[in-house]
């Protein structure tokens, strides 16, 4: 052992008690001994201890009772039994209660020291086997958040990567048009058009530039203002604004509003979430089509409900829809313009709010989008 071993021995002759302390003394082991199996209970309870040697007969607390209450304190503590009845039957019990090993009286020094060694040594592998597997333990959670950090890294590159290609397209046909402008390229009849496409492309980066600001925002997850809202109301609001634009696309508009328990939200993400739902589902649904919007309690949730009749979604696209930036390849053909931030803009609002977002879509039939919000009591004005 690098270091003296702490042991006890716990035996009612006192002969006994010091012969094995004198022997493991000699030998650089620090020995305390109990006369009774209740003062040895005592220090095994107030001492930690490497080894115990315990005598089978004592008055009071036996070997094989002290060794059980032992192995429920200090599973570690490796336990001898000493025992002058030696005999199959006190073996096989010592052993079943967790002893290590048990010697017979009378022995000598040479099998005391020998068996004692073993134990501790015994004692030291086990201890050694546990602290590999914490080891082990820790360098495959260490191994863990490397490769989570190293995902968080691409996925930070591949979004800045993202956001410049798609920042750059607008840029470049911004600057494109005024560069042939400034140049006298373009005659004065065609110089209107070239602005107003300049000016139509400056309003689609402003878009994303607000929706790169409001994902970035969620994201922060700085502490938000939260009100007690009526999320009818903002609902209704919200859809008087977008209805104009289904009429004009000659889109059936439905709205359904129950009353609703309040929700504890903050104003800006309600009106997003309400906004990007229903313009998405508007944006992609044909001409004489139908979007209908629901707003009712379910127990202690509130669920929006928005259904359109659209071009749906194919299966193997459910998975990805909220991903940034991301857009189905029926999207992009029926709709050129979008950032692919508004459904991602939804997902992050709704796990805010340790809500549920449910998609159920048909190629070429419509889709459904289902938001449960849970009601949550709370103060006008908290802060989460």
């Amino acid at each position: 052992m690098e270091q003296p071993a702490r042991i006890l021995v716990v035996d009612d002759e006192l002969g006994m008690r010091e012969g094995c302390r004198r022997a493991l003394t000699a030998v650089g082991h620090q020995v305390e001994t109990a006369a009774t199996g209740d003062e040895g209970l005592q220090k095994v309870l107030t001492n930690r201890y490497d080894l115990a040697l315990l005598d089978v007969r004592m008055p009071g607390l036996s070997g094989i009772e002290l060794l059980s209450k032992i192995r429920a304190h200090d599973p570690d503590l490796v336990c001898i039994i000493i025992t002058g009845y030696a005999s199959v039957d006190v073996a096989i019990q010592a052993i079943k209660q967790g002893a290590y090993d048990f010697i017979s009286k009378p022995f000598d020094t040479d099998t005391l020291i020998l068996t004692v060694n073993q134990g501790l040594e015994k004692r030291r592998l086990t201890l050694e086997a546990r602290r590999l597997r914490a080891v082990e333990a820790q360098a495959a959670e260490l191994a863990r958040a490397k490769q989570e950090l190293e995902k968080l890294d691409r996925m930070k590159s591949e979004f800045m990567l993202t956001v410049a290609h798609e920042l750059r397209a607008p840029v470049a046909a911004i600057q494109g048009y005024l560069q042939v402008i400034i140049e006298g390229y373009a005659s004065p009849e065609k110089q209107r058009p070239m602005l107003e496409r300049a000016a139509q492309r400056s309003a689609e980066l402003l878009v994303l530039v607000d929706e790169l600001l409001q994902l970035a925002r969620i994201k922060a997850a700085a502490p938000l203002r939260r009100e007690r809202l009526d999320l009818g109301a903002v609902l209704e609001k919200t859809a008087s604004l977008l209805r104009v634009d289904a009429d004009r696309r000659r889109i059936a508009f439905e709205l359904a509003i129950e009353p609703c328990p309040a929700l504890l939200l903050n104003p800006d993400h309600a009106q997003q979430l309400c906004t990007n739902l229903i313009s998405n589902a508007i944006k992609y649904t044909q001409p004489q089509g139908r979007v209908q919007v629901s707003l009712a309690p379910d127990g202690q949730a509130v669920v929006l409900r928005v259904a359109d009749t659209g071009i749906g979604i194919a299966a193997k696209d459910i998975p990805r829809i909220f991903e940034e930036f991301y857009r189905t390849p029926e999207a992009r053909a029926l709709e050129s313009q979008g950032t692919g931030l508004g459904l991602a803009i939804v997902k992050r609002i709704v796990d805010t709010y340790g809500g549920t977002i449910d998609v159920a879509s048909t190629v070429g039939q419509g889709t459904t989008f289902t938001v449960s919000l849970p009601v949550v009591a709370g103060e006008e004005g908290s802060h989460g």
